[in-house]
């Protein structure tokens, strides 16, 4: 039985009412997805027969330990040493930074302000509500849930940076579907990166398309992050991806030998228009040659993430999507340069518009890019999707629905052509004078809305008088009329053209 995102999303706001005050958002989602990852290790793997699970529990550093802890004086160190420290001396994959600091008085206060804090924190969690030891959450992101649950209500508190590292899930089971990953091509061999991971929500989302057969590896900036995704991969039986911190332009992890490690799947959504991306980097000297296609500009990092991704793709076969700002298919100059490489490449497979608001931290519209090396060189031309009109508003955010995924998908798959939504555009298209490499999708597909043509004298004599060429059926006069919706001046002998839809 899964548990009901209700029962947790109500825990995560009574851990969060506990702890306003010392912090703010940014630091205290910390704690509580810590409690929510002791919480779900514990029930599921505690008392576990398997012979290796997923992640060791130390005796003494359990949830149930926990719980023996509340109004000790020395909860917060005790907490530290006997339950955090065991569990990251056990399990390799785990680390110090990747947890806070219970004993810390600027945050959680001191003497009895702190012990009855935690000793509340730690009761909320121990609701029957949140019992994990029968839940099944194979495809069930539940620290990804929590993480954009957090984010989705303290945003402006945690600042637009903290707000970049969660891809909405909708977001990844597009990016997850259109690189073509399936359990029938993906082996244990099958391998997967993702060089701006966040919280590893897109990994899993790639690795829930495999079926499980395939190895994750990603690398994250913000140590914090690094730390949840490690978590993250941990509740999702995948012990064994690497999750690596650090500066994946200026030191990229993930090497064979000096060169960039290559992958079959490449997936990203890196921070949008990285002013500071060139930091450490003296792109002309890059020992991996990211920049063969030219030097994106000082203070717009995008394409300096794309041209990683795409370097990081094996040759000949390796696919991958990357989410990116609308600005990298039209601005001019050092970017117009790259983009004409890359069109001509044949890289790049498809492009897919999304709608504005989308993400946590900025409004500003973006797309997906499709790359795949396979059959580059016969391309000719890319596939466009203007999805930008398709979600439903979610508070002050927007969301991608279900129909507007499986259209997306179905569209995409069998290359569908749909007036004001997709079509192939050619390359002769693209590299035509009048467009020069503009990929702005606008200039292919007109997805803007047709007005009505309507009588306005009929409007204003009380009735809407259909000409005979767009009225599809007679209605009683006086009677309101679905197309236009106002009374009908025609006559009830008007002929029938045909029936509403």
């Amino acid at each position: 039985m899964a548990i009901k995102k209700s029962e947790l999303y109500s825990s995560l706001w009574a851990s969060c009412d506990e702890l306003r005050g010392g912090m703010d958002a940014s630091q205290y989602k910390d704690y509580v997805l810590f409690m929510l990852f002791i919480k779900y290790i514990s029930d599921k793997y505690a008392n576990s027969r398997d012979f290796k699970p997923p992640v060791v529990i130390p005796k003494g550093a359990s949830f149930k330990d926990m719980l023996a802890l509340r109004g000790n004086s020395e909860i917060g160190d005790k907490i530290n040493k006997s339950v955090i420290q065991p569990l990251i001396e056990e399990n390799s994959k785990l680390a110090r930074s990747d947890f806070p600091d219970f004993n810390d008085p600027n945050k959680l206060g001191e003497g009895n302000a702190l012990v009855e804090r935690l000793t509340n924190l730690i009761n909320i969690f121990n609701s029957p509500a949140l019992d994990f030891s029968k839940n099944r959450a194979d495809h069930d992101d539940i620290l990804g849930d929590a993480y954009e649950y957090l984010m989705r209500h303290f945003a402006q508190d945690s600042g637009k940076s903290k707000g970049q590292f969660y891809t909405p899930s909708e977001v990844s089971r597009v990016i997850a579907m259109v690189i073509g990953i399936n359990p029938k091509n993906a082996v244990a061999a099958t391998t997967a990166y993702d060089p701006t991971c966040g919280s590893g929500s897109l990994l899993l989302k790639v690795a829930a398309e495999a079926g499980k057969h395939i190895t994750l590896e990603g690398q994250e900036k913000d140590v914090t992050t690094a730390g949840l995704a490690r978590m993250n991969m941990i509740l999702h039986d995948f012990p064994g991806a690497n999750i690596l911190n650090g500066n994946t332009l200026a030191n990229p992890k993930f090497l064979d030998s000096e060169r960039l490690r290559t992958y079959d799947y490449v997936v990203a959504n890196p921070p949008f228009s990285d002013k500071t991306w060139s930091t450490g980097i003296t792109p002309e000297k890059d020992p991996h040659q990211r920049f063969a296609w030219g030097e994106p500009p000082t203070k717009q990092g995008d394409y300096a993430y794309l041209l990683h991704i795409i370097r990081s793709m094996r040759p000949d076969t390796g696919k991958g999507a990357c989410i990116l700002p609308h600005g990298v298919l039209f601005r001019g100059n050092a970017e117009a340069v790259i983009r004409k490489q890359l069109i001509q490449s044949g890289i790049l497979k498809a492009i897919i518009g999304l709608p504005a608001n989308l993400f946590y931290g900025t409004g500003i519209p973006a797309c997906i890019l499709v790359l795949d090396k396979e059959n580059a060189p016969g391309r000719k031309g890319i596939f466009m999707i203007d999805a930008s009109k398709g979600f439903s508003k979610d508070g002050n955010k927007n969301r991608l629905r279900e129909q507007d995924i499986h259209k997306i998908i179905d569209t995409f798959r069998k290359q569908t052509r749909i007036d004001g939504y997709a079509r192939m555009v050619p390359f002769t298209e693209i590299a035509d004078p009048k467009n020069d490499y503009n990929l702005n999708l606008p200039r292919y597909i007109d997805s803007s809305s047709k007005d009505d043509v309507q009588d306005i004298q009929a409007h204003l004599s009380g009735g809407a008088a259909y000409p005979s060429a767009t009225c599809r059926r007679s209605m009683p006069t006086g009677r309101s009329c679905p197309v236009y919706l106002t009374r009908c001046s025609k006559p009830r002998s008007a002929p029938v053209i045909g029936n509403y839809k």
